[in-house]
């Protein structure tokens, strides 16, 4: 048995007096991942990592693993157990995690990921490394083996986990993964942001960008790579660190919608092929935004047809916020109603570069309660956008209209709005309709 590397001959062997290695799962010259199972009823599938302890960090490797059994988030591997253990006379550390299903680097084996795929794999990974960094750690070793599921979930290994301004460990098989500042020992969050570029591209071609580490250049982006994440690797793999996006700016950009597809045809099949029947790398955002379409087709349909024609659309391509101008009062008579009107808008506040992702128009539907005095009341969502960022915007907008107040028999009255929005890269329409009284 080689002392830097456990293969399926030591399936069977008990780690630490309560860890059955039950299936060999895979490994490298560095470490060995073995199925195990916790205590428990019914017993919990685990994973088991195996690695030498002959080098000078072990102690601090198993104090840093320690600290991480105590991290929880949705989109992290829990880590439960850690130590050392002894093997046929070999020294060795374990860690002990919850069991992935799929490994993002076993799906790329198979194909490459859809930009779908791509955008909802790097939601939770964006999330992930937020919140670490938040608490000053960082991942130090983000790579395709290191994106699991688990649990449903897609989520990254905590057993790289280091505190920010501590030299990362590098590991040999690494490579174009670790940013050019880890080879001088210098590491931070924006390390994290290069491997998240590697993997960007790794996830869209199956394989990481050419890089010439010894040239000084950014990794070459292959042109295959469809926009906008072709933007989007260019800024993560910056030599400079200063120069990448940080992780709040990628966060942004995801939150835009998605490009439509050009066609039907999948991702890196060739035209006439079947579509692939290869299993999907799952996550719950892709069955959410799937439910969200139906929803929001739904609302069209059954708003649409109760609504009164809609007034002129208001067309801003710059943020605003304007009073209308005065026109001419109206003359309420007995049993007479008078509708409101608009007397100030307020158009969302989105940079260019987000405006610039979006392909066609995206449409969100507030509702609006205004009370007699024309001030809005209460702003829900009538129908979300495809994307957080520009239905919360809409939401933000609205909330500071203005109307004039209607009124019924001469008395001014409370009434009921909806503010269709729709953007685009040249600007954003917003159409009011009054629903009530």
């Amino acid at each position: 048995m080689s002392s830097v590397f456990l293969g399926s001959d030591c399936v069977g062997r008990i780690i630490d007096g309560r860890f059955t290695l039950l299936r060999w799962l895979g490994g490298t010259e560095q470490s060995s991942v073995f199925f195990t199972e916790l205590d428990a009823d019914p017993a919990k599938q685990a994973a088991i990592k195996l690695t030498p302890a002959n080098a000078v960090d072990a102690e601090t490797r198993i104090a840093q693993w320690t600290a991480a059994t105590t991290l929880f988030h949705p989109h992290l591997i829990r880590l439960s157990h850690a130590g050392r253990c002894n093997v046929d006379g070999v020294d060795l550390l374990y860690v002990v995690t919850e069991y992935a299903e799929e490994v993002l680097s076993e799906i790329l084996r198979e194909r490459p990921l859809t930009p779908g795929e791509t955008r909802d794999m790097l939601g939770p990974v964006v999330d992930a490394l937020s919140w670490l960094h938040a608490r000053d750690l960082l991942h130090g070793h983000l790579k395709p083996s290191n994106i699991m599921v688990a649990d449903g979930q897609l989520k990254l290994s905590t057993d790289t986990l280091h505190a920010a301004g501590e030299p990362g460990t590098v590991s040999p098989s690494s490579g174009i993964y670790d940013a050019p500042e880890v080879a001088l020992g210098k590491i931070s969050p924006a390390s994290d942001v290069w491997s998240l570029g590697v993997v960007m591209v790794e996830a869209l071609t199956r394989q990481p960008p050419l890089w010439d580490r010894s040239r000084g250049a950014a990794p070459v982006i292959p042109a295959s790579i469809p926009p906008p994440f072709f933007g989007l690797a260019r800024a993560c793999l910056q030599v400079d660190p200063a120069r990448r996006w940080t992780l709040s700016a990628i966060g942004n950009f995801l939150q835009a919608p998605a490009p439509k597809p050009a066609n039907k045809i999948a991702a890196g099949q060739p035209p006439g092929a079947q579509p692939s029947r290869a299993r999907p790398f799952k996550t719950r955002v892709m069955i959410a935004g799937a439910v969200l379409v139906v929803a929001v087709i739904v609302a069209v349909l059954v708003i649409g047809s109760h609504h009164r024609p809609s007034p002129p659309a208001i067309q801003s391509s710059t943020p605003a916020t304007q009073p209308e101008s005065p026109g001419p009062a109206a003359q309420p008579g007995n049993g007479s109603i008078v509708q409101g009107a608009v007397a100030f808008r307020a158009t969302p506040d989105v940079p260019q570069s987000i405006r610039d992702t979006i392909e066609g128009h995206v449409k969100v539907r507030i509702a609006l309660e205004v009370d007699a005095n024309g001030s809005v009341a209460g702003a829900t969502i009538d129908s979300p956008g495809p994307s957080r960022y520009f239905t919360n915007r809409a939401l933000e907008a609205a909330r500071n209209w203005k109307f004039k107040p209607a009124s019924m028999d001469g008395h001014t009255v409370a009434s009921k709005w909806i503010l269709q929005f729709h953007f685009g890269q040249d600007g954003t329409t917003i159409t009011p309709a009054e629903t009530s009284p």
